[in-house]
């Protein structure tokens, strides 16, 4: 028996009308595709690259080999090389910045969060030309200056000492002193800083560049800022008829304090036209940017983990429930409410001093609530892309 093709319809055979169909199908494919494929294109032309950067120094510890170092530009890894016992200094420098940093902003919804093993440090968050971008050049930069200056004075390093232009005698509120001791040498902890830490801005001329290169210029002066006189008092009985006084760092901290101050009140500015200068955005602005910080983008609010934005979210962060500031379950938790939980801590209590020369504490348990904010009540916005 003779087989015999199914007809359609329209006649023609059910195999041929296949044919037909996936080559009409296969037509209509090829536009579709090509749409795609310029889709996924411009996607990955203006998806911003986050850029490893000179702060994963701090990561690497004693293991700073200038050729294995991430983010690093030509002239900084010149200036690695050349100086090396330098690139030790800024690795210890900046693990105590990003500390810093994390202090100064621990009760709020962004709180200078890193990444681990991630050459950017904190990830794509700094890809915006925000606040937080701002604070975190400017620390970073006084970090380095702190670091230097520091390991100068110390004696740690073999191109630099202490100031040696502090010399003869000078003056104060109170009387005359004679200089003497060890002034640290904030000038060549300055002019290092400028050097290595602005190399990379200086190789472009955008708004993002200018951005950086000003905030980096403020961390820097905040360090100088807070120089302090020390002196040691000589005489009869104390009597401090003679003085030999030397410029010395304050701590740490007084530069967070400082540019955490600036953060809150940093202006917001756009390129000027010939790119060589911001003009301020708020034309009802009076006085001087040239200490103040400067940001070009507003933040996002940092409430859900947004991984385009960088953004961890608050979900599960603790919060002060009787505070109604930054810190407090409302503000942090961005109304999404909050869990509490009833936890035990031990802590040292009832010490008493033992001769000789030991004190002596028991371990004392208190129950204490720990509020932390809940996640999105849709667990898909949780990450948002």
């Amino acid at each position: 028996m003779k087989r015999r093709n199914m007809m359609t319809s329209r006649g023609l055979p059910e195999k041929a009308m296949g044919i037909r169909n996936g080559a009409r199908n296969q037509h209509h494919s090829k536009p579709i595709s090509k749409i795609y494929f310029i889709f996924i294109l411009l996607l990955l032309m203006f998806t911003p690259i986050v850029d490893s950067s000179w702060w994963y120094i701090g990561a690497l510890g004693a293991r700073v080999i200038c050729d294995n170092i991430p983010g690093l530009v030509n002239k900084q890894r010149q200036l690695c090389q050349r100086h090396p016992d330098l690139m030790q200094s800024i690795s210890e420098g900046a693990k105590e910045w990003i500390k810093e940093c994390q202090h100064q902003f621990r009760h709020h919804r962004w709180n200078c969060s890193t990444l681990d093993r991630d050459h950017t440090v904190f990830g794509r968050v700094m890809l915006r030309s925000s606040r937080e971008a701002a604070f975190v050049y400017a620390i970073s930069s006084a970090g380095v200056v702190y670091a230097i200056t520091r390991a100068c004075s110390q004696g740690e390093l073999k191109i630099c000492n202490c100031d040696s232009q502090k010399r003869g005698q000078d003056s104060d509120d109170k009387g005359n002193f004679d200089w003497g001791g060890c002034s640290d040498n904030i000038n060549y902890g300055i002019k290092f800083a400028k050097a290595f830490v602005d190399a990379r801005e200086r190789m472009v001329k955008d708004a993002r560049a200018l951005m950086n290169l000003h905030n980096n210029r403020c961390g820097r002066m905040a360090v100088k800022r807070f120089m302090k006189l020390e002196c040691k008092c000589h005489g009869v009985s104390g009597s401090c008829s003679l003085r030999t006084c030397w410029l010395a760092m304050s701590d740490f901290r007084r530069t967070g304090d400082y540019l955490r101050k600036k953060y809150n009140t940093a202006v917001e500015v756009t390129m000027n036209q010939d790119g060589t200068g911001f003009i301020v955005a708020d034309k009802d602005f009076k006085g001087s940017t040239k200490n103040e910080l400067v940001f070009v983008e507003n933040s996002p609010d940092y409430c859900l983990m947004d991984r385009a934005a960088g953004s961890l979210g608050t979900a599960g962060r603790v919060c002060n429930k009787s505070s109604r500031g930054i810190d407090g379950c409302e503000v942090m938790c961005c109304g999404r409410g909050y869990d509490t939980m009833r936890v035990k801590r031990v802590t040292k209590c009832e010490c008493k001093f033992k001769w000789c020369c030991a004190v002596e504490c028991k371990d004392c348990e208190n129950v204490v609530d720990v509020h932390t904010c809940k996640p999105h009540k849709r667990p898909d916005w949780l990450d948002v892309t």
